[in-house]
Formats: C-alpha cells, sequence, structure tokens
C-alpha cells in the first residue's frame, strides 16, 4: 500500500505567495527536466488558452479543474501557467507534503496548499474560497480527487469544488465584484515510441513475480490480461476462500462489497454499496483515521484500523481496472495506463515509460451560480464540469495509436 494516511496530527501546510522564485524556477527549465526523468513527458501541446485568458481580462475568479490521471498532472499544469502568464494556487493532498522537505518545499513553493482528505478541513477550505473570491492567481482543483491510470474514463466528481465556487460565487456578488467561473482541462498523454520494446521488460519482471515462465510469441493483450486475471483471483482466494466465477465486472464488485461493506456497517451503521466508489472510501477514513493520527487508541486497535485502511486501498485498486478498458481496437495508450497500473499494484512503484505528449485543452468557462444547488440531485455546475470535460477526454483519444 502506498504511503497516502500519514499517522500524526494533520498541519495545515499554505502556499508560497512570492512570485519572483516560483517563475526562476519556471524559466530555468526545472519543471521540464523533471516531467522528461520523473515521468516520460517531453512535450506539451495546448489548446484553448485563449478561454483561460478572456476570464482574466474580464476579472473573473477562476477554478481550473482537469482530469487526473497521472502524477505528472499538477507538473504539467505549469505550462499552462506560462502561455497565460498566470501563477497558478493549487489543492493538494496533505500526504504529499510528507513525504520529505524537499517535496514539501518544492510543492509549496509552485503554490500548492494542503487539504486534509480523511477529516474537514476549515483551513484549506477558506483558502480555496478567498482565493476564488479575488483575481491574485487561478486556483488548480483536481476533482476526482486520486489518480487514475485510465486517461479516457472520467472518475466520479467530488462534490466539494462546486460548494467552494459557489460559496466564493455568493462572496464576489455580494460585493459586487464579478463573477467566478470554472474552465474544464482536459489531459491527454500520448505515447511516442516502441510499445512491446518498452513494457516488454515490465511484463517479463511481473511474470517472474508470479512464479510464470515467459510464453514465447504471447501476444501483448494476452500477457496483460493473464497478469490481470491472476491478481484477482489471488485476491478472491486471499478473501473469499477461492476464485469466484463470473464476469471479471461482476468478480470485481463482489470482491469490492465483502472488502467495504461490513467496515460500513461497523463505522456507518449501514453498507453504502449504492454509492460510488470514492464517496465510499473517503466516508470510511474520515471515520478510521482521525484516532489513529492522533495515536489515543491502543496498539492492537492501531493495528486494526491498518488492517482494514489496507482493504479499503485494495478495492480502490481493483476499481482501477475498467473490465472493457482494453477491448478491442484499443490505443497504446490504454495498454500502457493498464501495465503500469499493475507494476504499481504488484511493487507499489511504475517505472517511466517513454517517451509521452501531454495534451492540455482548455474549454470555455463555466459560470458558477449564486443560488443553492437542488437537493437530491447531481449539482448542475458538476453535471456540466463532467460532461464537458468526458466530452473533450473522449475527443483527444483519438490522438493514440490503435491497437487491433
Amino acid at each position: 500500500m502506498q504511503d497516502i494516511i500519514i499517522e500524526k496530527p494533520y498541519q495545515f501546510v499554505p502556499p508560497h505567495r512570492g512570485s519572483w522564485l516560483p517563475w526562476t524556477i519556471l524559466k530555468l527549465g526545472l519543471v521540464k527536466r523533471h516531467l522528461r526523468k520523473a515521468e516520460g513527458v517531453v512535450s506539451v501541446r495546448l489548446h484553448g488558452i485563449d478561454h483561460l485568458k478572456e476570464s482574466k481580462r474580464r476579472g473573473h475568479g477562476i477554478l481550473l479543474a482537469p482530469n487526473h490521471c497521472r502524477y505528472a498532472d499538477p507538473l504539467v499544469m505549469s505550462f499552462v501557467a506560462e502561455e497565460a502568464q498566470t501563477l497558478f494556487y493549487a489543492m493538494a493532498s496533505w500526504h504529499l507534503f510528507e513525504q520529505s522537505r524537499f517535496q514539501r518545499w518544492a510543492i509549496s513553493t509552485m503554490g500548492a496548499f494542503s487539504v486534509y482528505r480523511e477529516g474537514l478541513d476549515r483551513q484549506s477550505l477558506d483558502l480555496a474560497v478567498d482565493i476564488l473570491s479575488g483575481t491574485e492567481r487561478p486556483l488548480v482543483v483536481f476533482p476526482e480527487g486520486t489518480v487514475f491510470r485510465t486517461n479516457d474514463r472520467l472518475q466520479p466528481l467530488l462534490d466539494g469544488v462546486a460548494f467552494m465556487a459557489r460559496t466564493a460565487a455568493k462572496r464576489r456578488a455580494k460585493e459586487g465584484d464579478g463573477k467566478v467561473v470554472i474552465h474544464p482541462v482536459a489531459i491527454k498523454y500520448v505515447f511516442h515510441g516502441d510499445l512491446e520494446k518498452a513494457v516488454d521488460p515490465t511484463l517479463d519482471a511481473l511474470e517472474k513475480r508470479l512464479t510464470w515462465l515467459k510464453l514465447k510469441e504471447t501476444p501483448l493483450l494476452q500477457r496483460i490480461y493473464r497478469i490481470m486475471k491472476a491478481m484477482l483471483s489471488l485476491k478472491e482466494i486471499e478473501y473469499l476462500g477461492s476464485s469466484q466465477t463470473g464476469t471479471f465486472e461482476e468478480r470485481q464488485q463482489r470482491l469490492i462489497d465483502h472488502l467495504l461493506s461490513p467496515l460500513e456497517v461497523e463505522w456507518l451503521g449501514k453498507a453504502c454499496s449504492e454509492n460510488g466508489l470514492i464517496p465510499r472510501i473517503k466516508s470510511l477514513r474520515m471515520k478510521i483515521v482521525p484516532e489513529l493520527a492522533t495515536g489515543e487508541i491502543t496498539e492492537s486497535e492501531r493495528e486494526r484500523r491498518w488492517i482494514q485502511l489496507s482493504q479499503i486501498y485494495l478495492a480502490q485498486q481493483i476499481a482501477s481496472y475498467p473490465a472493457d478498458y482494453l477491448v478491442a481496437p484499443t490505443t497504446d495508450t490504454r495498454i500502457l495506463e493498464t501495465i503500469e497500473r499493475l507494476e504499481e499494484d504488484l511493487t507499489d512503484r511504475a517505472n517511466v515509460h517513454g517517451p509521452l505528449e501531454a495534451i492540455i485543452e482548455i474549454d470555455e468557462a463555466i459560470e458558477v451560480p449564486t443560488d443553492r444547488a437542488p437537493r437530491g440531485e447531481e449539482d448542475p455546475v458538476m453535471k456540466r464540469l463532467r460532461e464537458r470535460l468526458q466530452s473533450m477526454l473522449d475527443r483527444l483519444s483519438s490522438e493514440a495509436n490503435s491497437i487491433p
């Protein structure tokens, strides 16, 4: 399990408010060098930058809402900042600030501030509203909330994005100081290289980890499906006692519910299988983590909660493999994403596979209304954002090379 839960009390990390240092870092090309070395991203194409410039010209409070399929996403947004000639503030999960002193310094210097995903973070929320209420810089928020290596598929969006934007819109309207707008931002990565040559060593290592002999001339997709099925079967045996029958999707959902439903009954009072996966995970973590972080529990209870958190993490990983994502005709990008996800799940890290080109498309502004969203139905602002983002991703998916 990756280090996404920090076992200590949360402390808000504010952003660096100066501009000289982040502009110097960008002009020296340090972000571009890091992208090339650590993420394999060697080039970026921008579309729709004029939409952002127009919102800046009009003095709107601006929220940029990109999809989130790779860890490179926040870094490639620096290309947008350079082209638009404006620095950004960005909301980032607290665990990213706790990886090292250098990483904390680097991301806060570039304008990021922390948000505590395992509880109500009033400081982060208030700062986000303050940023959107002014015109100093646009605010970047990834509404999917976490990274999913499925570039062509948008995951459910978190409603907190609309809440922040509506709160800021009300404040600006009350002060007679303009509007708040959301710009959907689609980020698409395209692989420019020899796919089989790039991924063959990774697949060899994963098959070796599973104690398999490499089968000569086995098609690439068949090798991937074998590993996916093996991983699911291993987890079914671990938690259900045996490998299950049914479609891959049915087996995924059965195992997810087996992992989450008992925890929901314990911590929330009822199973919540009708809710989306990310809201289910967030609700559980908000109950389990706080006392774990403060140390106000016994060692045996601490161990029990870490086991529960590992089960929650596993449920999220299981859901990261859409059953039809590789159905022919697929693309080299989808294949690469799936292999990187398999490698990450088996080893907690993924090798860099490049060269990648990032295509960034900024859509027209969505004006945020000041009235309250209707109860019991999807927020119209989030619906428009979701539809716009998915439409752009559908269009950009044609940039990848098809694999029969």
